[in-house]
């Protein structure tokens, strides 16, 4: 028998497990874990709260459960032939889920939610390793196109692009820009062939 809420059914169960994944972030954003509540969550929702309790139990599970369906979206990976246009069109990417409201509530609560619970910690830590394999791609076929220096690493290419993105939205509480994203984009590609990257 599997975890509560942990099947994937269709129609209206659904359309119940969407609103009540959604209403979870967006509690976590909005009131913070310690206040928020399975009640507050089904208020949210538009669903009773023994719907959420019978399905998911409490709280850390359903947080859990949300922030791992989060976590299984995929980003689209760009492969235009230039390394300088895909992490631009990579950039935007991730500046437009980071200026959505539902980008920036599972970001924020992915980081909050670290914070309180050994589970949901062990979800965040999946989510950034697969986003990085998601897009790692990116910059090894630049590589193999002689684009960038061979050794160069992918994810040190990544995490330098996306970094000053996250910051804009987390540290200074703004949704980061398309200038922001390509200036991210500009300062990372010049590091790269520069050969700050490229692994020891």
């Amino acid at each position: 028998m599997g975890e509560p809420g942990s099947a994937r059914p269709g129609g209206r169960t659904a359309r119940t497990r969407e609103a009540v994944f959604g209403a979870t972030l967006a509690e976590l954003v909005s009131r913070g874990y310690e206040r928020m509540s399975v009640e507050g969550v089904a208020l949210r929702a538009g669903v009773h709260k023994t719907t959420v309790y019978r399905r998911w139990g409490t709280k850390e599970r359903l947080l859990a459960e949300a922030l791992r369906e989060a976590a299984q979206s995929r980003i689209e990976v760009p492969d235009t032939g230039d390394i300088g246009d895909d992490l631009r069109a990579l950039a935007h990417t991730i500046q437009a889920t980071l200026s959505s409201r539902e980008g920036m509530a599972t970001v924020r609560a992915l980081i909050s939610g670290a914070q309180v619970s050994a589970e949901v910690e062990l979800i965040a830590r999946r989510f950034w390793a697969t986003r990085l394999a998601q897009v790692g791609p990116v910059v090894e076929r630049a590589v193999e196109r002689w684009q960038l220096p061979r050794g160069t690493s992918a994810t040190g290419v990544i995490e330098h692009m996306a970094a000053p993105l996250y910051y804009r939205l987390l540290i200074m509480g703004e949704a980061p820009t398309e200038v922001a994203a390509d200036r991210a984009a500009a300062a990372a590609l010049a590091a790269a062939r520069a050969g700050v990257f490229v692994s020891a």
